[in-house]
């Protein structure tokens, strides 16, 4: 007898990019004493003695993370390595080295890939970070961009996602949104250019929010802050996903609740009249609108005469025990639970 029976089928949009990293790592106990930490936060760490081995790896792919279309390769070159770094600072720790791996179908040139290589570059004097390696292949259709970078931390200066305390405040560095903004301002000039070709792009007056998109920075600058007022994040992340999403990485894997202050979320004001020209509440595009890559971390209790006195670092919010959940205070004084809705490179549309 014949079974016909169709096997079942679970759809990728179903679980989600991260709901998909937990199911294809679940188990997974390392061979190794020296893997501290592998899967579930910005780096994986790796024991070296007094110091700690980081390591992160971002696949880019054309149509998925950037669009050409306004994309210099110059530019995606540095970000590609910027978001990078970003997850080793997000660790308290320092980029020391730097693979990549492109695959390049016939549609670039050498020219072309020159200037991607060039921004490449640009970063790695910036960050003062080598390239060592990686690898070319071709491709049938678009570009494909990996990196993985490579860094180093003393191992009692690490700093995980799981280590958040009771009480600890909720910090940010610079300010949230402007990516996103940058992000929709692009994408309305690319509409009104395919629909009529002779039209010139308006972006002036918005440097600011299209460099947050196209040309982000690695916040290495908050952690010499910290360091030189006595600070150690107790918890930190990268916000690559938006505030929301950050937020509750730190609260699952601290197993805590938080409290977020509407009026605290620092939100520039290129941002906030950007958001008011599309009709979008700019505390909208701050919790999800993602790639910012600011710095959000949690501290003491006791460092909050230090923290407040730091340029550019900004106090948001408290965590609290499990039991109360994760909320947003608005500016009205109402609770709104706190939703990870920001870039899902699995979720449908």
């Amino acid at each position: 007898m014949t079974d016909n029976s169709t096997p079942n089928r679970t759809e990728l949009t179903e679980l989600g990019e991260f709901g998909l990293i937990d199911h294809l790592t679940a188990g997974l106990k390392p061979f190794n004493s020296s893997t501290l930490k592998g899967v579930g936060d910005d780096a994986a760490v790796i024991d070296n003695g007094e110091y700690v081995t980081l390591v992160s790896k971002d696949l880019l792919v054309e149509g998925v993370h950037f669009d050409l279309t306004y994309t210099p390769l110059r530019h995606l070159g540095y970000k590609a390595v910027v978001v990078n770094i970003s997850d080793i600072v997000a660790m308290n720790g320092t980029a020391t080295q730097l693979l990549v791996g492109i695959s390049v179908s016939n549609r670039f040139s050498v020219e072309a890939l020159d200037e991607l290589y060039a921004g490449i570059r640009m970063a790695c004097e910036k960050y003062k970070v080598d390239l060592v390696g990686g690898d070319t292949t071709s491709s049938v259709s678009g570009l494909f961009i990996s990196v993985t970078v490579i860094g180093r931390a003393k191992k009692e200066e690490v700093t995980y996602r799981s280590t958040a305390k009771e009480n600890d405040l909720i910090c940010v560095s610079g300010d949230l949104g402007g990516a996103y903004m940058g992000l929709l301002l692009l994408e309305r000039e690319k509409q009104v250019f395919k629909a009529n070709p002779q039209m010139q792009p308006e972006l002036d007056g918005n440097d600011y929010i299209l460099e947050r998109q196209l040309k982000p920075e690695a916040r290495v600058d908050v952690l010499e802050k910290l360091r030189e007022a006595g600070v150690k994040p107790t918890a930190m992340i990268d916000i690559s996903d938006g505030l929301a999403s950050e937020i509750l990485h730190i609260t699952k894997d601290s197993g805590l609740g938080c409290r977020i202050y509407e009026n605290k979320i620092p939100i520039d004001f290129v941002t906030a009249d950007v958001a008011a020209e599309f009709q979008l509440d700019p505390t909208t595009a701050a919790m999800n609108g993602g790639e910012d890559y600011e710095l959000l971390f949690t501290v003491d209790v006791n460092d909050f005469e230090k923290v407040r006195e730091l340029k550019g670092i900004h106090i948001i919010g408290h965590m609290l025990e499990k039991a109360e959940g994760e909320y947003l205070i608005s500016n009205g004084g109402s609770l709104y639970p706190i939703e990870a809705q920001g870039f899902n490179h699995m979720r449908e549309e």
